[in-house]
Order: structure tokens, then C-alpha cells, then sequence
């Protein structure tokens, strides 16, 4: 037997001082409110954070629009949405929802700087890419390509997250994250 809501809204977790609400009386909508589930979990878990901690950012602070924090936070709830093509992005980056879930201060873009970006909260395909193509060494004179994946950082992260969720530590954990067929230790 189900029981009957009446709850006419759901509140999220705020985007600082704006408030996430769920309703069901128009006004923007989105066919994506489901990634609102994901991103209570990250609120109280902070995994994207943690993962985000994974990469090292060689831009120039000064000219950076996007966090490396905010392009993982965009492509990871791009994959949890279904998006997986990179090709998305380009209209995903006016999504509003999309960049709530990203945290996005202004998530309808009105306030960008360039007024050709303005309604486009977020980065484009371009920028999503070059975090995930980017070689482990980058030479200075590589302008584009200066957010870099430390494998490293990932695994240790992995091992943490694991062991978080286990009350006694396993003798041996077993890592296989190539696709080699041959399996890292670690004891």
C-alpha cells in the first residue's frame, strides 16, 4: 500500500543564498530534477569534492572562469544524467538545473563577464575536454591543456573511500584499473 503525499514542495540543499526548491507549479522546468538526488549525496558526502582533489591546476588563477571543482561537478552529473557525449555540453552549459548541481553562483549565466557567454552558466565541450586529454607532463607553452589527472591521488582516494566503508580494513585490497588484465596490490 502506497501513502498519499500532499507535500506541495521539496528543499534541497541551497546554492548559497538562492533556495533549490521542488515544486509542481511551473515556472522553470527541467526533465533532470532527479540530478537534485545526486547532489545531496555529494552535500553530505563530499565525493566530488574529494575527486576534484585528484586533479592539479596549472592556469593562470587570474584567468580561470571554471574551477577544476566546478568541470568535474559539470561532467560528472553530465554522466550521471546520461550525457555522455561531450557534444551535449554546448547546450547543457545553458542549463540552469545543471549548474545548481555544479554550484554555480549565477546559474543562468546572466552575469558573465563577456556578454557573448551571457545565459551560458557553464563550460562548453572544449573546456570539458581538455581535463580529460590533457597528458600527465604539460609543457608551459601548452596554453589549453593545464589541468592534469594525478592516477596517484585517484588511487589513494579509492583505497580511503573503501576503507571509510568497511568497519575493519580488509588484509588486501586489489586494484585493477586498466584494462592490462594485470592487477596492482597493495598491502
Amino acid at each position: 500500500m502506497f501513502a498519499e503525499s500532499n507535500q506541495e514542495s521539496f528543499e534541497f540543499h541551497p546554492l548559497n543564498e538562492r533556495q533549490v526548491v521542488g515544486r509542481f507549479d511551473g515556472g522553470t522546468i527541467t526533465t533532470d530534477a532527479g540530478g537534485l538526488l545526486p547532489r545531496e549525496v555529494e552535500k553530505q558526502t563530499g565525493i566530488i569534492e574529494q575527486f576534484a582533489g585528484c586533479f592539479r591546476d596549472h592556469r593562470a588563477a587570474g584567468q580561470v572562469e571554471y574551477t577544476v571543482r566546478e568541470l568535474v561537478a559539470q561532467r560528472v552529473y553530465g554522466l550521471a544524467l546520461g550525457y555522455e557525449d561531450l557534444n551535449d555540453h554546448e547546450e547543457l552549459r545553458r542549463d540552469p538545473l545543471l549548474a545548481v548541481l555544479a554550484e554555480k553562483p549565477d546559474p543562468t549565466g546572466e552575469s558573465r563577464a563577456r556578454w557573448r557567454d551571457r545565459g551560458k552558466a557553464l563550460a562548453g565541450k572544449s573546456t570539458l575536454n581538455r581535463p580529460e586529454l590533457t597528458a600527465a607532463v604539460v609543457k608551459e607553452e601548452k596554453r589549453y591543456k593545464k589541468v592534469t589527472l594525478e592516477m596517484e591521488a585517484v588511487d589513494r582516494r579509492l583505497v580511503e573511500i573503501f576503507l571509510e566503508a568497511h568497519r575493519r580494513p580488509p588484509a588486501e585490497i586489489v586494484l585493477d584499473l586498466d584494462a592490462t588484465g594485470q592487477a596492482a596490490t597493495c598491502v
